[in-house]
């Protein structure tokens, strides 16, 4: 072993193009699973903020303020006791019109604790740009039931919705101004909304989560019949989901396609190696060494080249991700990728995944061109040198 790394430091390999290509294909791969993360974490606290991973509520949620969810601490209690639960949020919804000198439109109202101080509201960018609004601004609503009732608002901020290209805008106001506009008491609620830690958001552990914390709602339940409904996210927003599914797909697609072109590239490099070396094989081959020992030199220097080629794509991509979450200068069309920027969220884990599972991809494929080494005759090769 230490003659072969003996060996293997005097070679010299000077295939720099291979260890671009290299570069190039591991800056791909990490830029993917950057961004594939990054619309994974974008979209799921965009659907977090507008209802909670799971919903809780009668079977439908009420935006009329006729059918509350009564007993909201109780069940609040109990959930927030259930193992990968972040957090349980109360929210009382309504649907509104709001008008501004030359626009109306059709909003939900959401009150949630710190929603807002009294008659303070947060409402989406999208709504601000489309009736005007400004921080400070005043904010009309009408609310229809059995009359119509009419609040005036002051918009204290203005945020940035991810769901608001394919959903009704959602205000956000104080939980007990919302309250009193439904007439209810402290403990009424249209939804209990339930936040999940980051490794239950993924499409299967929430669908568990939510028959874990419906099974929990039915055994406490007095009467089944009326025992409160559990809604994973994955229900209210299939569409989200399945475009999230097709991304992490393309992302399989690209790190299965640059690992082959890294992979061949190294291949050809290898080959020229060892048909540039084939004099000092078969020197060796009449030294003793074995075919695997031989291999084994030449498998050194094409990993030393690997992992140069992966340390300047990874370092490449990192620089890209960390410019393009401070500046977002790439953008994209919110009415189609439902964010106005390309994500990217750097996870160690992932990255290191990727390298791992792509480096050993790439020197099995390097065993190919070893299977040379076997060929090489040591008595024809010495006495042609």
């Amino acid at each position: 072993m230490k003659a072969s790394r003996f060996i293997a430091g005097r070679l010299r390999y000077e295939g720099k193009m291979a260890m671009w290509t290299i570069a190039l294909s591991f800056f791909i791969m990490i830029v993917a699973v950057c961004i594939s993360r990054g619309f994974r974490k974008e979209l799921r606290e965009g659907i977090a903020l507008i209802s909670g991973d799971i919903s809780i509520s009668n079977s439908t949620i009420d935006f009329t303020g006729e059918n509350p969810l009564e007993d909201a601490s109780t069940i609040m209690a109990a959930v927030d006791s259930v193992g990968g639960v972040a957090g349980v949020i109360p929210a009382v919804y309504r649907a509104g019109i709001v008008k501004s000198d030359s626009e109306i439109g059709g909003v939900i109202f959401k009150g949630v604790p710190g929603g807002g101080d009294s008659l303070g509201v947060s409402v989406p960018a999208k709504l601000a740009r489309q009736i005007g609004l400004s921080k400070g601004d005043a904010l009309t609503a009408y609310f229809i039931g059995e009359r119509v009732k009419v609040r005036k608002f002051r918009v204290d901020s203005i945020y940035e919705d991810v769901m608001g290209s394919s959903e009704r805008p959602v205000v956000f106001a104080g939980i007990g101004d919302m309250r009193r506009l439904n007439g209810w008491t402290e403990d009424e609620v249209s939804a209990v909304e339930v936040l999940l830690e980051d490794d239950w958001r993924g499409y299967e552990e929430l669908e568990w989560k939510n028959g874990e914390i419906g099974s929990l709602l039915l055994l406490s339940a007095p009467d089944i019949r009326t025992a409160p409904v559990a809604t994973p996210a994955t229900a209210r927003y299939p569409s989200i989901f399945s475009w999230l599914s097709v991304i992490d797909m393309n992302v399989m697609v690209v790190l299965l396609l640059m690992t082959a072109v890294a992979g061949f590239n190294m291949i050809s490099g290898l080959l020229i190696l060892l048909f540039r070396n084939i004099s000092t094989i078969g020197l060796l081959k009449s030294l003793g060494m074995t075919d695997a020992s031989i291999s084994s030199v030449f498998l050194r220097v094409s990993s030393v080249l690997v992992l140069k080629g992966m340390a300047i794509g990874n370092a490449a991509a990192l620089l890209l991700c960390a410019v393009q979450n401070l500046t977002h200068f790439l953008k994209l069309d919110p009415a189609n990728y439902y964010v106005s920027f390309v994500p990217m969220s750097v996870s160690p884990r992932l990255i290191l995944a990727a390298d791992l599972l792509s480096f050993l991809a790439v020197m099995v494929l390097l065993l190919i061109p070893c299977l040379f080494v076997a060929k090489v005759d040591p008595a024809k090769t010495v006495r042609a040198q």
